[in-house]
């Protein structure tokens, strides 16, 4: 079935919804995990850092949060008996659904799982959707998981 699973971490709760639906995955095909993380520069900087407190302090620091979500994540899934790789990223103002492509293709992955906030209308527009960016590059199949919604619409109301 899948011998290789990428499943990007950005330490929302889809994407632990996200990295569950992979590890039930390769419970039952024996898949590797393979977890990613991509930090993105600029939400960690507001640029008025000088380039040596930025170099010194400000990058090692989101670079050891994002490896240190990787490892948490990698460990649970070790403790269940699930293969697992990790890959951190830095953007470097490269789109992340772009990103997350490339890496499946690198990881020879045949999977992304990917978590999604599933944001609709002004929502999506405004804040993009790189689930739904993925979904269109990836040169794998992708599975796009998300939350239940609390008051799902009736089959009436959204057959109108």
């Amino acid at each position: 079935m899948y011998a290789r699973v990428l499943v990007p971490l950005d330490g929302s709760a889809t994407a632990r919804l996200a990295l569950d639906h992979a590890s039930h995955l390769s419970g039952m095909s024996g898949a590797t995990i393979v977890l990613l993380n991509i930090i993105e520069e600029m939400r960690h900087s507001n640029g008025f850092e000088r380039p040596m407190v930025y170099i010194q302090e400000v990058r090692p620091r989101f670079l050891a949060a994002g490896q240190a979500l990787l490892d948490e994540a990698a460990a649970e899934l070790r403790q269940r008996g699930v293969p697992v790789e990790t890959v951190l990223l830095e953007s470097k103002g490269d789109r992340v659904s772009e990103l997350i492509a490339k890496q499946a293709e690198a990881s020879q992955c045949d999977l992304v799982v990917l978590g999604t906030h599933g944001r609709r209308g002004v929502d999506r527009l405004l804040l993009g959707s790189d689930a739904e960016q993925v979904a269109r590059i990836a040169p794998v199949p992708v599975m796009l998981v998300r939350q239940k919604q609390a008051n799902p619409p009736s089959s009436a109301t959204a057959a109108t």
